[in-house]
């Protein structure tokens, strides 16, 4: 059975898991790299700036304990920053910043893939866990149908990320846009800027490689052509 230390399926999502790895590194040293170079403003104050000059005055900013916790609530309209990134005054702490308030302009100005990841992700969030259990279940008992359910569960995943990794890209591509655009970060500055943000789509861009290769991995297995090539 295909679980996670199968070394079958290790082999399958083998290409997701160097990536992610490569894209997790390229994340730490452009971050402190960027860490160390000064910004004008603080992560908080420069998302403010970007959300009141384009009139998401409504969107509330708060710190949150951790690193690299930084999110954008869509429910309740709140930007969160990790401490670190709310007070910091430096091009890390400002091009996190500005991807969080990124999203927040997706929201407030109603971004049509932005309301799709918000729509799916509570189903997203039940077909990452609980379709792999489903998915086992039926292979345990030899029932297809619990199984393609798993399978179906876990799909629903698969769409998450499908629509999130672009929803993260055009987050970024506003956050550059605005750092510049307000004056925020002067333009020889951002080659910073733009490594930390690329570096974290990276990591995106792994995570949707691997449910992609785990889901063709489930269902080839359930199809019998895992079978057949061993």
């Amino acid at each position: 059975m295909p679980f996670f230390f199968d070394p079958y399926y290790m082999v399958a999502i083998a290409p997701a898991l160097f990536l992610a790895m490569w894209a997790q590194w390229r994340v730490q040293a452009s971050f402190a790299a960027a860490a160390k170079e000064p910004a004008p403003l603080s992560g908080a104050a420069a998302a403010r700036h970007i959300l009141d000059s384009a009139g998401a005055t409504e969107v509330v900013i708060e710190p949150v304990p951790g690193q690299l916790t930084d999110h954008y609530d869509p429910r309740t309209r709140i930007l969160r920053l990790s401490e670190n990134v709310y007070s910091s005054r430096s091009l890390a702490a400002v091009g996190i910043a500005a991807h969080e308030a990124g999203h927040a302009l997706q929201d407030v100005q109603g971004y049509s893939l932005m309301s799709i990841r918000n729509a799916a992700v509570g189903v997203a969030n039940i077909g990452s866990g609980f379709g792999l259990f489903v998915f086992m279940v039926g292979l345990g008992m030899s029932l297809q149908p619990i199984a393609w359910l798993g399978i179906a569960l876990f799909a629903a995943t698969v769409f998450f990320q499908l629509v999130n990794l672009p929803v993260e890209i055009d987050a970024s591509n506003r956050a550059k846009a605005q750092l510049v655009s307000l004056g925020i970060v002067p333009l020889a500055d951002m080659p910073a800027v733009n490594s930390v943000l690329n570096a974290a789509a990276w990591t995106y861009v792994a995570g949707t490689l691997q449910s992609v290769l785990t889901l063709l991995y489930y269902a080839s297995y359930l199809t019998g052509n895992s079978d057949s090539d061993r």
